[in-house]
C-alpha cells in the first residue's frame, strides 16, 4: 500500500476502535511508517475478493485487541495462499519446445493470481488441443468405450448384461426390457425364482439364469408391433 493508503486505513481503524488513534504528530508519523513498512506488499484492494477494510472489520469483531499491522497482513497471506490453493495452472499458450517461455506464463498467471488482479483458474486443463468433440460423437465414432476383448473378459461377471447385449445385436428379443408379470421383476431387472411355503410364505427368491417364458414373449410381442409400426 501506498502511504496516503496506510493513513486512509488508519483512519478507517480509528473510527471503527478508537483505540489506536495517535493523536500526536509525531507518533502518528511514525505509525504511519511502521504499517507501511509492514504492509508494503499488501494491496488495499483487489478486484477478486480482497479489501483491507473487509480485513479490518472482521479483526475488530473477532478479537479483543487493537489491531496491529501484521494481523492486516496475515490475513493477506492467508487470502493469497487460499486463492494459490484453488488454483491450477492452464496450458500456457507459449510453446512447450521453450522451456523458459512456458515457465515464464506460468509465473506470471500465478502472480497474477497471488496478486488478485486475476482470479483462480479452477479448470484442470489435461491438453492444449482444441475443444474436445462430443462425448456421444465420440461414441458413434469408436461403437462402445469398452474395448471388444474387456468386453468378453467382463461377460462372465455380469451374465445378465451380457445377454442383453448379445440380444441387441443378433435381433432377438431383450426379454429384460419390459417387466415380468410372473416375478413381476422390473423392466432392466432379472426373473426371480420364487419358491413358497404350503402356508404362502416366502421360501426363496433367488435370481434366474433365463427370463421366464412369459417375458419372453411378452417382449417379442412388443418387438414385433415396434418393427410393424
Amino acid at each position: 500500500m501506498e502511504r496516503n493508503e496506510i493513513a486512509a486505513t488508519l483512519a478507517y481503524i480509528g473510527r471503527l476502535d478508537p483505540r489506536t488513534i495517535r493523536t500526536g504528530t509525531g507518533e502518528a508519523r511514525d505509525q504511519i511508517a511502521q504499517w507501511q513498512e509492514l504492509l508494503d506488499d499488501v494491496p488495499f484492494a483487489t478486484d477478486h475478493g480482497w479489501d483491507v477494510r473487509e480485513a479490518i472489520r472482521s479483526h475488530v469483531l473477532d478479537s479483543p485487541y487493537p489491531i496491529l499491522p501484521v494481523d492486516v497482513a496475515r490475513k493477506w497471506r492467508a487470502h493469497r495462499r487460499d486463492r494459490l490453493d484453488r488454483h491450477t495452472d492452464p496450458t500456457p499458450a507459449a510453446d512447450p519446445d521453450d522451456p523458459a517461455a512456458w515457465r515464464a506464463e506460468l509465473l506470471r498467471s500465478r502472480n497474477a493470481v497471488a496478486a488478485g488482479l486475476a482470479a483462480p483458474s479452477t479448470h484442470r486443463q489435461i491438453t492444449s488441443g482444441g475443444r474436445l468433440p462430443d462425448v456421444e460423437e465420440r461414441l458413434r465414432e469408436i461403437g462402445s468405450c469398452i474395448p471388444p476383448a474387456v468386453r468378453a473378459e467382463l461377460a462372465r461377471y455380469r451374465p445378465t448384461r451380457a445377454a442383453r447385449e448379445a440380444a441387441g445385436t443378433s435381433g432377438v428379443p431383450d426379454a429384460l426390457s419390459v417387466r415380468c408379470e410372473w416375478c413381476h421383476a422390473p423392466a432392466g431387472a432379472p426373473c426371480r425364482q420364487r419358491r413358497t411355503n404350503p402356508d404362502g410364505t416366502a421360501r426363496r427368491n433367488a435370481v434366474r439364469a433365463t427370463p421366464h417364458p412369459s417375458r419372453i414373449d411378452l417382449a417379442t410381442a412388443r418387438l414385433d408391433r415396434q418393427r410393424a409400426a
